[in-house]
């Protein structure tokens, strides 16, 4: 799902991954993560593309939120297990986005 009610300025967090070939327990932390950062105070959304490379791109208010959440107890421990059992890499960025515009088809 594109998430398309976002008003500029806002803060985008982009989660590229490679993974290893043994995923056990990936996609239960991954949903779990999702779900976690939908109750942080600044989360305005989230986008996810799952194949060879990974990408999520989840969308905050302001740098402090990303922080915060950075910072959450619960997506550290998370984000160890990803470097021990699941990443072959990873790389986030961190955006600012200032304007954005988007297409869709009526059918």
């Amino acid at each position: 799902m594109i998430v398309d009610h976002l008003k500029p300025p806002y803060y985008a967090v982009i989660f590229t991954t490679v993974t290893q070939d043994n995923l056990v327990g990936y996609a239960q932390t991954a949903k779990r993560m999702e779900d976690l950062a939908k109750q942080q105070k600044g989360f305005l959304g989230i986008e996810s593309s799952r194949s060879e490379l990974g990408i999520t791109v989840s969308y905050w208010q302001t740098l402090e939120d990303i922080v915060t959440w950075k910072n959450n107890v619960e997506h550290t421990q998370a984000r160890n297990l990803g470097r021990e059992k699941w990443y072959r890499k990873y790389q986030l960025r961190i955006c600012k986005v200032e304007r954005e515009y988007g297409f869709e088809r009526n059918l």
